[in-house]
């Protein structure tokens, strides 16, 4: 492996101070160039002499936007430069898929094993999606996840012999359209007499024994599909989007 340039941007004093001593030790083709606690410091830097890896944490001043906006401006001003996020974001998944979008080449959590040679060689030889174990397992943990909803989400549809049209029907209820909205949906050809003609079908297909003395409203249809695996809550996108 070539030597190489870095950057590390890190606001926390003690973890600047822990990151720098993991390249000093631990990666010897690596050359610290400079150290950032803040955007304005990093721009500074950057331009006054071209790493070819940063080392990112996101959570600078305690805003997280900030560190995907930094990769996202870097990829798009120095496209051969690296970016690896190392950082302690662990909750907020939305944010390691923000910065992906942004171009990072991998990330890096804090909270598993730290950053390695082995990790950094990775993103320098040009590989991208470079991640620790505790992303992997996130990763692994989501693809099952979405696996065994589909296979649920599948044999609902047979079991409850719900078409194609039932299920843009339900999900679109469940994002709160109308149903005049739902009968302006590119490809729908129901209008709303047809809808409400199927809400009434699908309500005796998913309650065969009924309700009880309650009343079967589209908010309880739209409830019982979830739990039936009929529509994904974590995945309800508009066909117009």
């Amino acid at each position: 492996m070539e030597n190489f340039k870095i950057i590390i941007v890190e606001d926390v004093p003690l973890e600047l101070k822990g990151t720098e001593g993991i390249v000093r030790n631990d990666i010897p083709e690596a050359e610290i160039i400079g150290t950032a606690d803040n955007e304005a410091a990093y721009w500074k830097l950057i331009k006054q002499q071209l790493p070819d890896l940063v080392l990112l944490d996101l959570g600078l001043g305690g805003s997280t936007t900030v560190g995907v906006e930094i990769c996202r401006q870097t990829k798009e001003l120095y496209p051969s430069v690296r970016v690896l996020i190392f950082t302690g974001e662990i909750i907020n998944e939305k944010l390691w898929v923000d910065v992906l979008d942004a171009g990072a080449d991998g990330i890096i959590l804090k909270s598993g094993e730290m950053l390695t040679r082995s990790d950094v060689n990775s993103v320098m030889e040009g590989k991208r999606m470079v991640f620790n174990q505790p992303i992997l397992q996130k990763i692994v943990e989501r693809f099952k996840q979405a696996v065994s909803s589909h296979i649920s989400s599948q044999e609902a549809y047979v079991d409850f012999e719900i078409d194609e049209y039932d299920e843009r029907f339900l999900r679109h209820l469940a994002l709160g359209y109308t149903k005049e909205q739902i009968t302006n949906l590119r490809g729908m050809p129901f209008g709303v007499k047809a809808l409400e003609k199927r809400q009434n079908e699908l309500i005796r297909k998913l309650f065969p024994k009924g309700n009880g003395d309650m009343a079967i409203n589209a908010t309880r249809l739209v409830v019982r599909a979830i739990e039936l695996r009929i529509i994904d809550i974590d995945n309800l996108v508009s066909d117009e989007d």
